[in-house]
């Protein structure tokens, strides 16, 4: 703990550039400022941040404080203030539903889920080999390589209501192979 006469002078080696004497005086005030920061924006990670930013805008501004006495008030005034700024523009929370976050990740599947897709995956590439190759190539670059049906009709050098023809047709095909795929 530091007393009254050597944070004074800690303050004004610091406002001279000293950085291990700021050092101190951050290591000195971190708790404070955390405390300050947590009970504003109810956050621990948001207030470890906020503390970090306090520490550093402080630095930036001691040369302007004209009263080093009144440094533990100043540092309390930045934090309030950088805190309420940090609310104030706080994006607004919205609720969503689990769910979307939970499939982003696979989470929510059981195992026999992901058995099961897996499976799928399988049928359905054995499907593609079993297609003529104009319509596993059409159906590849549709639907894996994300092709739009403008650049499909460049590559096929096909009008596009032809590629939409050829499309329509691959996805019945494989329908059909898939359909006899599945025992029944």
């Amino acid at each position: 703990m530091v007393d009254e006469l050597e944070l004074l002078q800690l303050v004004e080696l610091a406002q001279t550039g000293d950085r291990q004497a700021f050092g101190v005086l951050a290591r000195q005030f971190e708790s404070t400022i955390f405390a300050i920061a947590l009970r504003r924006l109810r956050n621990r990670t948001e207030a470890a941040e906020l503390t970090q930013d306090v520490l550093v805008q402080a630095m930036r501004k001691l040369p302007q404080l004209r009263e080093p006495e009144r440094f533990a008030g100043w540092l309390r005034r930045i934090t309030v203030r950088m805190a309420i700024n940090r609310v104030v523009r706080r994006p607004k929370e919205t609720i969503s539903n689990p769910e979307i976050f939970g499939n982003i990740r696979g989470e929510g599947r059981s195992p026999l889920e992901h058995i099961l897709k897996g499976e799928a995956a399988g049928e359905v590439k054995a499907g593609l080999r079993k297609l003529r190759a104009l319509d596993r190539a059409t159906l590849l670059a549709f639907y894996f390589e994300g092709q739009s049906l403008i650049e499909m009709s460049q590559q096929f050098q096909s009008p596009v209501g032809t590629i939409k023809r050829r499309l329509h047709t691959a996805r019945n095909r494989l329908k059909d192979v898939l359909t006899h795929l599945q025992p029944a």
